[in-house]
């Protein structure tokens, strides 16, 4: 049975933003950038009072079906407990609609600041990483960007299915992740369009099948990424190459399509970040001036986000 929370609690919960594939590595790979929404929760003895500042505050809902408020209650109801009444405040800087796993990080950030209010009830019912990996990909249908999200770094994620003589019918879907040690030296670039990109739509782009050559491929890149985010930046032009996911996405999306040719001509491994528009850059050095003008009057914003540590709570 659960229980009610107090009124008079509060917590802050601090969200990266994500990229997820990285080139190679589709619904797999994932990287926590620097750019953080913050959550602020307060019980209260009734009723429901949601704030949106910053991006977005204008265009989701402020009441029970916004996303952060959801997760909140599930976080809740996984702890056993629940509220009579929340006041939520949603301070928002990671961009919407543009492949950095704004949604992702909602989810993520509502989860941690639910679980979060329930342990300042009573600290045995404190929530480890694992369960919010799972809990947040049962949001998303996947785990990189969350996985991103809840551990920072670069993510390894997989999916795994129920185990032998669970009901075949409706396996439980598991998500797990493992976050890599960062080579020190690596340094990412987001350049972020004006224009929105719809993730339903760009993943209904991709065929049902591919040809065995390209699983191969990408299996051999994805595992070569692996060794170039973590130790060999120098091999991140090779192991950010893709056949599964972005040439098949590039009619909808032509200005990324165009800058991610670009920056690779000049050497620098540029991949779609998640579904897109956003173009993430990874290597070593400060963006060139001359490639941050260029895209400025081409209507991107460029920002060096750096590596981001996972949600955290206050």
């Amino acid at each position: 049975m659960s229980r009610t929370l107090p009124a008079g609690l509060t917590v802050t919960a601090r969200v990266p933003a994500s990229s997820a594939n990285l080139g190679p590595g589709f619904d797999s790979l994932g990287m926590a950038l620097g750019i953080y929404d913050e959550i602020e929760v307060h019980s209260t003895g009734s009723g429901l009072t949601v704030r949106v500042e910053g991006e977005g505050a204008d265009e989701v809902p402020w009441g029970p079906s916004h996303l952060v408020v959801r997760a909140i209650e599930r976080g809740l109801e996984t702890a056993g407990v629940w509220a009579d009444g929340l006041d939520v405040v949603c301070r928002n800087a990671i961009p919407h609609s543009r492949g950095l796993g704004s949604s992702a990080s909602a989810v993520v950030g509502g989860l941690a600041a639910g679980c979060a209010l329930a342990a300042e009830f009573d600290s045995e019912l404190s929530v480890d990483t694992d369960l919010l990996v799972q809990l947040a990909s049962e949001f998303e249908g996947h785990p990189d960007n969350a996985a991103a999200s809840v551990l920072g770094g670069i993510v390894v994620s997989w999916t795994e299915t129920a185990r032998p003589g669970d009901d075949a019918d409706s396996p439980e879907r598991i998500y797990r992740a493992v976050r890599l040690a960062a080579h020190p030296r690596l340094h990412p670039v987001v350049l972020i369009p004006e224009d929105r990109s719809s993730t339903a739509h760009t993943r209904g782009l991709l065929p049902e099948s591919v040809p065995h050559c390209d699983a191969a491929f990408n299996v051999s890149r994805a595992a070569l990424a692996v060794v170039a985010l973590s130790q060999r930046p120098d091999l991140l032009l090779s192991a950010t190459e893709d056949r599964l996911h972005q040439a098949q996405r590039a009619p909808a999306l032509p200005l990324t399509t165009a800058w991610i040719e670009r920056l690779r001509a000049a050497g620098i491994a540029a991949t779609v970040s998640g579904a897109g528009p956003t173009v993430l850059a990874l290597g070593t050095e400060p963006f060139p001036a001359e490639l941050r003008d260029l895209a400025v009057a081409d209507g991107l914003r460029v920002v060096e986000p750096g590596l981001a540590e996972g949600v955290r709570v206050g």
